[in-house]
């Protein structure tokens, strides 16, 4: 009985289920409640591309399975031996009633009803309300009901803690620095005695007026000299941009995240990088979510699909032209990006276009990453076929959809949980190149 006690109940809000389609799973031995309104507002989303539609099909179809020889009314167990149980809950009214204190009609207010409907009929067991919504939150909290974040997914460091993919050390011997310009390396115990460095992890390695650009490459358990190279008309303006620059490039690096503020040239380096090795590939894709303006739907703008998709990505459209533009149009680079977009070799599309394709033999590039879940993105990850390369781009800091923070995206989730794999390298970029109007607005306001 002691330990019946110690099991909480945990009532789930629609936006935990579009944020994690399993995130019924993911409450170990506690117990979790569906309230019937939350599966309604599910069957709204079910049609559609986007990934919000994808969960409430999937975890519908979660639902369903697990129902085999049981009414949803009863508790069922969630994922076998381990897991606590799982109900739907048909009743929305009680004691405290949120529609008549908050307003009726409302879908929150009757989740709202069933939680305290739940903690009337548990009262020996702590009701927990889980949403990703804040105010949804402060309102449980105010019917003295509690309500948290839901954590799975939601990393702990941000900010300045967030790994950068780089750092400086400083009075580095100069015959040390002299070695790596003359035979292109050095052995990582030179520089870091017994520390074991971070796999691609980035150096700007200092001693006065000398210093070198480096790298650590698992893979040959040396320090390497980056050299700043130009990708297709576009060449690193900085040490940032010259590590970024060298991830793209790099062909034992199969996964690479860039951050940086607006300007950083984050999409621009992953599309020349892509356009230097367009020989190495047969398709670049560069991709991003697409999050409408105030949350509405781009059924409210006019015209046809195309039409309507075309403001989301014309940021895209942009960064190609600036690379076209580096040439003449009698150059064969520009005829070679016109012919690419003619043939479908280069593709600008939505996200969610790419959703069940297989990405072999593919250079794909995902910008505005801090739009997407940490489960959206290990999606696109496991997509990836043989000689497949991806890049995540995006700032954590400008998010566009309600139910994401610096710490719940998937981009901050894949730097902070793949920094040190072989296969991935991360760099954030801080030094703005785009101009210095733009730098003045990323500084000050």
């Amino acid at each position: 009985m002691a330990k019946e006690k110690e099991k909480k109940i945990f009532v789930l809000d629609t936006s935990v289920i579009i944020y994690d389609h399993s995130a019924a799973k993911n409450f170990k031995e506690h117990d979790v409640v569906i309230p019937i309104t939350v599966l309604e507002e599910l069957d709204n989303f079910k049609k559609g591309n986007d990934t919000k539609n994808y969960a409430a099909r999937e975890f519908t179809r979660y639902i369903d399975k697990i129902s085999n020889g049981h009414t949803l009314t009863d508790w069922i167990n969630i994922n076998g031996k381990g897991h606590g149980m799982i109900k739907i809950e048909m009743r929305h009214h009680s004691k405290i009633d949120a529609e008549k204190i908050l307003g009726q009609n409302k879908a929150d207010h009757r989740i709202l009803n069933t939680a305290l409907y739940i903690k009337e009929q548990y009262p020996e067991r702590k009701v927990v309300m889980i949403t990703k919504d804040i105010n949804l939150r402060i309102k449980a909290k105010s019917l003295d009901l509690s309500a948290e974040d839901y954590e799975t997914g939601k990393i702990k460091n941000v900010g300045e803690q967030l790994y950068t993919g780089r750092s400086e050390i400083q009075k580095v011997a100069t015959e040390v620095i002299n070695e790596i310009y003359e035979k292109g390396f050095c052995e990582p115990t030179v520089l870091l005695k017994k520390n074991k460095p971070t796999s691609n992890h980035f150096y700007t390695l200092k001693n006065g007026s000398n210093s070198v650009l480096a790298s650590y490459s698992p893979a040959k358990d040396v320090i390497e000299r980056v050299k700043k190279v130009t990708a297709f008309g576009v060449a690193p303006r900085n040490a940032e941009q010259a590590f970024a620059l060298d991830a793209i490039m790099n062909p034992e690096i199969k996964l690479v995240s860039i951050q940086g503020v607006a300007g950083t040239g984050k999409t621009l380096l992953s599309l020349a990088g892509a356009l230097e090795q367009r020989r190495n590939f047969h398709q670049i894709f560069l991709a991003r979510p697409i999050v409408p303006l105030s949350n509405k739907d781009i059924g409210y703008l006019p015209g046809d699909i195309k039409s309507k998709l075309n403001p989301y990505m014309e940021p895209l459209w942009d960064n190609l032209k600036y690379i076209k533009n580096q040439f003449n149009e009698k150059d064969k680079e520009y005829k070679q990006i016109t012919e690419m977009v003619e043939h479908e070799k280069l593709v600008v599309c939505p996200l969610a276009y790419i959703r069940g394709r297989s990405l072999s033999d593919v250079f794909f590039i995902v910008d505005e990453a801090q739009n997407l879940t940490p489960h959206e993105v290990k999606t696109v990850i496991s997509r990836a076929g043989e000689n497949t390369k991806i890049i995540f781009t995006g700032d954590i800091y400008q998010i566009d959809t309600p139910y994401l923070d610096t710490q719940s995206n998937g981009l901050s989730y894949l730097i902070d949980k793949l920094k040190d794999q072989p296969l991935y390298a991360h760099i954030t970029l801080e030094k703005g190149e785009r101009s210095e109007l733009a730098n003045l607005a990323n500084e000050f306001l």
